[in-house]
């Protein structure tokens, strides 16, 4: 079980925190990872609350050298400036998108591109730019360990919101298909337990977004039009309707893929999808 405020050693280079802002989009808690011994480097330091601001500095306190952030969602990188104010460490990551619920406050001290490393004595870490749940995504492989802190891409136990104009469907599954170029050993989430069989987990990910997309498709043939409204109670027929405001999101990313795709288009007289072919 996840605990709120205890580090928990994963293995001779990484140590876990869990934010305590438990809930439906976050799960546990947001994770925090803690990397190195003598220089730190902390991937994801979660939102600005106290108590788990408190928790980062009691662990590694003035050995942290580095904040790294996969991303700038509110759960994610707010602690930052706290952490960074009280150790001077450099901060490394990608600027806001301009989409709603971002960290705006974020501001990195060295802005990450694709296959950007941070080499240390103790460790190699790797960016891997994997936009889809929002644009300015990056996974981060931990070279030695072949450990990738997946931030949002990838969660342990659910599936996660693609939200247009940021999230982008097609960008997401493209994602997912890269990280299988990776000699992945363990995926450490953003939210969750460690996933012990990488290549698994991603490809169950692919067929996911795949299958649902087919059910698109089809509730779309067999309809002729439709609104989001009809589509959700169809495409998300196996999921509790009190999510389904939550995965009218997920299906517009759906919606804008195929759009993208020729395959679909929107109807702005009456707000409704069909299909092209």
């Amino acid at each position: 079980m996840l605990e709120h405020g205890t580090p928990v050693r994963l293995n001779p280079r990484v140590q876990r925190l869990v934010a305590p802002n438990p809930g439906v989009m976050t799960g546990p808690g947001t994770n925090t990872y803690l990397l190195g011994s003598e220089a730190v480097a902390v991937v994801d330091p979660g939102p600005a609350l106290p108590a788990h601001v408190d928790a980062i500095l009691e662990a590694a306190g003035e050995r942290i050298r580095w904040i790294v952030c996969t991303h700038t969602h509110p759960d994610h990188s707010p602690a930052w400036r706290a952490v960074a104010d009280a150790t001077g460490a450099e901060v490394i990551g990608a600027l806001p998108a301009d989409d709603m619920f971002q960290d705006d406050t974020f501001a990195p001290t060295r802005e990450v591109v694709h296959d950007d490393v941070l080499a240390t004595d103790e460790f190699t870490l790797r960016a891997v730019h994997t936009p889809g749940h929002v644009s300015n995504h990056f996974c981060f492989l931990l070279e030695q360990e072949r450990m990738l802190f997946a931030g949002d891409h990838i969660m342990n136990g659910s599936t996660v919101v693609i939200v247009p104009p940021g999230g982008d469907m097609q960008a997401y599954i493209k994602s997912l298909e890269l990280l299988l170029r990776y000699p992945l050993q363990v995926i450490a989430p953003g939210h969750g337990e460690l996933l012990s069989e990488p290549r698994a987990a991603i490809e169950w990910l692919i067929d996911h977004r795949l299958m649902r997309e087919r059910k698109v498709i089809a509730a779309l043939r067999q309809s002729g039009a439709a609104s989001l409204d009809k589509l959700v109670e169809v495409v998300y027929d196996d999921v509790d309707s009190s999510l389904h405001q939550m995965a009218r999101l997920s299906l517009s990313a759906h919606l804008i893929k195929l759009q993208r795709e020729s395959r679909a288009r929107h109807r702005d007289a009456d707000d409704a999808w069909e299909m092209l072919d």
